[in-house]
């Protein structure tokens, strides 16, 4: 391809479209100038663009980049020497983009990206709830609203790439990485994932100024490996991809227009996501009409080959074939380093790839550059980052946020809320009781708020608060930290005793357990491991609950953790049962508003809390041949997907269909009756399932299709109504088509997966 000469440079027209710049620059550059557009820096970076403080370096990034190709992208910017402050994280960005428009043939800027799950992994920045947590809100606006303030504050400091939602399903709760999902159920996944692309992106992808790129993760079907194992194979049929994991993908692609994808480690039907044309070009590009980018995971082009230390696909004799793989599946850019990409050049010039292979997976990447404003507006403002960054504001939606996370399970007596003047002493117990819990790809926050704090903040003196870590979890328990160590034994033991002298003490008990960071995380290297074999409490948190249950003392427990854990023990032996996850920076101040009754809890399970290891699979949207029974053990969940108290009371109603009789392709709608039967204000999700009766295919014995929060004063009545369109009604048939076959479906409401009223639709063929 002949390189037009720099004069006239039309891409430099702000009045012009992105797609014209675009095009206008692509024809401008050379074959290495475009490969760099396809290569990222992030450790390297401590070599190449930074000085031994973390600043920028100029001689560095000089003899690294001073050839004038340029460079992609950089990821995660402000992670250097220990994280830069919001100030010190705009400045760099702010030298590193001078320097590559200064230092570049066309003056072409680099885009920055990094992690923002529930925040943006960085100093300061505010920490919402893991999306596990955000998921039991059951709640999309809210969400939204998180979303745009994690896309603010990334903006902020210079951020145009944000590597998140994940929208994989998890079907498997051994899996490390379930903290980091909305949930096992595609359709709750799906308005979820929605909301969060809309938050980061806008409702009009790059119309507003303060949005960010978002990237979908892990496409596809990185929630059910194998074992539980992070990254392992996945063995599913294309029906069962499309139906669960590929829906909430689609959605966010076709709806939410969202501009990038990250492929998965894993593979699927022996055809890593790297590689997997069919899955990146005919279904993501073909059939979704997605123009946006596909970004490798970390490493994972190199993994198509062999990554030492760890593992190979051996699809790939070497990193030549791994990168000719990599780009003919349509992977634009390689992440985080670069690797495989570095040999495209040659490829090139052999004529194992053409060149205008390359250029179709350029093109997009600077037509994003151009629609986020890198090269009009590359700059950000550090006085702005600094004001903004954990600002009062955004630490408020945090705590709202917090509060609507919490998932009360069990409530005997009632116990909760608990009323301050009817108590003298209060003893806050366990590992997690006085911890800063903020789960996997976690920034650090300006504040945070223990859950002993946030009771003695809450109580006030006039109430004793008395405190005792009960037991360790693990010794350390960070995320980063690779080794995982075991509490000694004896040691917890004396710590359970003294726990226990400090339980007799008090009117009430608030135990504060579950698992830490270590315990549930991605498993990405051989040594840094979080997927388990069993889901109870780590290590003798148990006896720490048989020893406090001993003294008689009621017993409020909270459980804090990044996946469902097999808790039959602690929710017998507790007077009230909640299920926290882990609530972001405002944990404690959330807690206590909830135990207090500030706040009624709404929270409501994204996923299936099964009795032990051995019930898995244990989702509810199961086949009808599934779940016949267990020899000496119960087949149902110890709690249902969907399921959440509250302080009050509702009733439902039973459903009734609008029209109870359509055609497919038509619409109708199921209206509830909901009543708060209680003596305070409330809020319920009243919540919709469907099951067709009769299909070509074996269909789920139940699946949400809708729901709807209603908020209700005590004695107050209101018809909720839910619509139902064709798209809830259809599913991959015989012949792997979407329709909806005619015939009869159960339509079922209730306030979970297990208590439901049923009415019935029937669907003929449209005449």
């Amino acid at each position: 391809m002949s390189v037009a000469p720099a004069s006239d440079p039309v891409y430099m027209d702000a009045s012009l479209s992105a797609a014209e710049r675009a095009r206008d620059l692509l024809q401008r550059m050379t074959l290495e100038e475009k490969i760099a557009q396809m290569l990222c820096v992030w450790n390297n970076k401590l070599e190449t663009l930074l000085d031994d403080q973390g600043g920028f370096s100029q001689a560095r990034a000089t003899e690294a980049f001073g050839h004038g190709h340029g460079l992609g992208q950089v990821g995660r910017p402000g992670d250097a020497y220990g994280g830069a402050s919001p100030r010190e994280f705009a400045e760099l960005t702010n030298s590193i983009q001078r320097f590559f428009l200064d230092n570049t043939r066309l003056g072409t800027p680099v885009l920055f990206h990094d992690e923002c799950l529930h925040g943006l992994v960085a100093r300061d920045a505010t920490s919402f709830p893991q999306p596990i947590a955000l998921a039991g809100m059951f709640n999309p606006e809210l969400t939204e609203r998180v979303f745009e303030i994690v896309a603010r504050e990334s903006r902020a400091v210079g951020v145009r790439q944000a590597l998140t939602p994940v929208v994989d399903v998890a079907r498997d709760p051994r899996w490390g990485r379930v903290e980091e999902t909305f949930g096992e159920d595609p359709f709750l996944v799906g308005c979820l994932g929605l909301a969060a692309v809309r938050g980061l992106q806008g409702d009009v992808p790059y119309a507003d100024e303060d949005r960010v790129i978002c990237t979908l993760k892990h496409f596809a079907a990185h929630g059910q490996p194998e074992s539980g194992n992070n990254c392992a194979p996945v063995s599913i049929s294309e029906r069962h991809l499309r139906e669960i994991f590929l829906q909430p993908f689609e959605r966010a692609v076709r709806e939410g227009q969202a501009l990038s994808v990250m492929a998965s480690y894993n593979e699927i039907d022996g055809v890593p996501s790297h590689c997997n044309t069919w899955l990146l070009q005919e279904v993501l590009r073909d059939e979704w009409d997605f123009e946006g980018t596909v970004v490798s995971d970390y490493y994972a082009i190199r993994e198509l080959w062999n990554r030492p230390e760890l593992y190979g696909h051996q699809v790939a004799a070497n990193r030549e074939e791994a990168a000719r793989l990599a780009v003919r599946a349509g992977v634009n850019i390689e992440l985080p380093e670069p690797d495989c990409y570095e040999v495209l050049g040659d490829l090139v010039q052999s004529g194992s790839l053409g060149e205008h292979e390359v250029d179709q997976l350029v093109l997009p990447l600077l037509q994003q550059k151009f629609a986020i404003g890198l090269f009009d507006d590359p700059y950000v403002d550090p006085d702005e980052a600094e004001a903004l960054l954990g600002c009062e504001a955004h630490r408020n939606v945090a705590a709202e946020v917090a509060r609507e996370c919490v998932t009360l399970l069990k409530n005997d007596g009632p116990i909760l809320p608990l009323a301050p003047r009817r108590l003298r002493t209060v003893a806050v117990i366990g590992p997690n009781a006085d911890r800063t819990m903020l789960g996997g790809y976690s920034g650090t926050p300006r504040s945070f708020v223990t859950v002993l704090d946030g009771l003695r903040a809450a109580l006030g003196p006039d109430v004793a608060v008395l405190h005792a870590k009960g037991c360790e979890i693990t010794l350390g328990g960070g995320w980063f930290e690779d080794d995982v160590i075991p509490s000694d034994p004896e040691e917890d033991r004396e710590l359970i005793a003294a726990a226990v002298e400090v339980a007799r003490q008090a009117d009430v008990v608030v135990l504060a357990v579950g698992g830490n960071e270590q315990t549930s995380r991605e498993a990405w290297m051989g040594n840094h491991l979080g997927d388990r074999t069993n889901l109870d409490m780590v290590g003798r948190q148990d006896e720490l609950v048989d020893a406090i249950a001993e003294t008689g003392k009621p017993i409020v427990s909270l459980v804090f953790s990044g996946r469902p854990l097999a808790v039959a023990n602690l929710a017998e032996k507790s007077a009230a049962l909640l299920q926290c996850w882990y609530l972001g920076q405002e944990s404690g101040s959330a807690v206590a508003d909830v135990l207090l009754g500030r706040h009624n809890p709404s929270g409501r399970l994204p996923i299936t809390i099964p009795r032990s290891v051995g019930h898995l699979p244990a989702y509810y949207n199961h086949r009808p041949s599934a779940r016949r029974g267990y020899l000496f053990d119960d087949v149902s969940p110890l709690f249902p997907f969907g399921f959440g108290l509250s302080y009050t009371s509702f009733d439902f109603g039973p459903p009734e269909l609008t029209q109870a009789d359509i055609a497919c392709g038509e619409s109708t709608s199921v209206r509830v009756a909901v009543t708060n039967t209680g003596s305070c204000s409330g809020v319920e999700t009243v919540q919709l399932y469907v099951r067709d009766c009769v299909s070509s295919v074996t269909r789920p014995v139940r699946e949400l299709k809708g729901f709807a929060k209603v908020s209700l004063e005590p004695g107050e009545s209101r018809i909720v109504e839910i619509d139902i369109e064709p798209q809830q009604l259809a599913f991959w048939n015989i012949d792997k088509q979407f329709v909806v076959e005619p015939g009869n479906f159960e339509i079922m409401t209730g306030p979970n997966s297990a208590e439901l009223q049923t009415c019935h639709l029937v669907v003929h063929q449209r005449r």
